[in-house]
């Protein structure tokens, strides 16, 4: 019996829950995929799968062997794709996490590009501004926007995150236009409120070092989107990231004040877990990101 056709029919069988709906899948009867499982145990000298009539189980040997047949099967169809006709070929489904708000802006509107690319690609994608474990909850990828903690996972940075004041000309023409960062305390600021990010306030470059300020105001709000559409309503001034309203500065519904105190960008980043062998469709998806982030017409157009 094939070697090969056993691992695949482990891995299948894992994936499914049972040797019916593996053996469906594959169009051929249960017994079928109960002899490859009973040789493929033989030849390791180790139970893989606990049966009974109601449920299937992973051993811990079964759990352990489990994920090395998943990255040989992986490395097998990216090497079988890097030297084929149709060139690199990526399949599979891929999950990716992202915050909403960047999300909806700069990365779903490309998933549609990158599946065209790629046809034998799935792809989940959940907006969510909770902080995902993508380990423990099954996400090949994350996306994040700011500073990172520290953390296990590898980290590609994608692009750089500026952040500015940003408010409409209408709301400047009556309060007045800031000088420095201390001139803030004089204004309405629309801040996130203390259970979101941004817990250390706002970032300015003040003498030569990163200082952070909580400005105050009448409304706070733990979505961004939220603050972005009061601040074009002209109801203060905001510090918002400029992937957020590139747009907005561009077309003259809001300035930029403030500038020459800018504390450094921060990072776009992809992260995932630490693997030996990264799956061809992950860092397809990752390098896809990165080229369309590194165009300064995609942020000029994008948003």
């Amino acid at each position: 019996m094939d070697r090969l056709k056993q691992v695949e029919t482990f891995v299948a069988v894992a994936a499914k829950g049972s040797l019916t709906a593996a053996a469906r899948a594959e169009g051929v009867a249960p017994a079928v995929i109960g002899r490859r499982i009973d040789a493929l145990e033989e030849r390791l000298g180790v139970r893989l799968l606990v049966r009974t009539t109601r449920r299937l189980t992973l051993t811990h040997e079964g759990s352990a062997f489990l994920e090395s047949a998943q990255r040989l099967l992986t490395d097998l169809a990216n090497a079988e794709a890097s030297v084929g006709a149709g060139g690199v070929k990526a399949s599979g489904h891929l999950r990716i996490t992202a915050p909403a708000g960047f999300g909806r802006r700069h990365v779903a509107p490309l998933v549609p590009a990158f599946i065209a690319q790629h046809p034998d690609v799935s792809l989940s994608l959940n907006l969510s501004d909770r902080l995902v474990d993508i380990v423990n909850e099954g996400y090949d990828c994350a996306i994040r926007v700011g500073d990172l903690p520290d953390s296990s996972l590898v980290s590609v940075r994608l692009a750089d995150n500026r952040r500015l004041c940003v408010a409409t000309p209408g709301y400047l023409t009556r309060a007045g236009t800031p000088r420095t960062p201390a001139d803030l305390a004089r204004h309405e600021c629309l801040t996130l409120s203390s259970e979101a990010s941004q817990s250390r306030g706002w970032a300015f470059m003040v003498d030569g070092a990163v200082t952070h300020l909580r400005p105050g105001g009448r409304l706070d709000c733990s979505d961004g989107q939220v603050l972005r559409e009061w601040c074009l309503a002209g109801l203060g001034i905001a510090w918002r990231s400029a992937w957020e309203v590139e747009s907005d500065l561009a077309e003259g519904r809001l300035v930029a004040v403030l500038e020459s105190f800018a504390a450094p960008p921060n990072g776009v980043h992809a992260l995932f877990a630490q693997r030996r062998h990264l799956p061809l469709r992950v860092r397809l998806w990752i390098d896809f990101l990165k080229h369309m982030y590194s165009d300064e017409r995609y942020w000029r157009g994008g948003g």
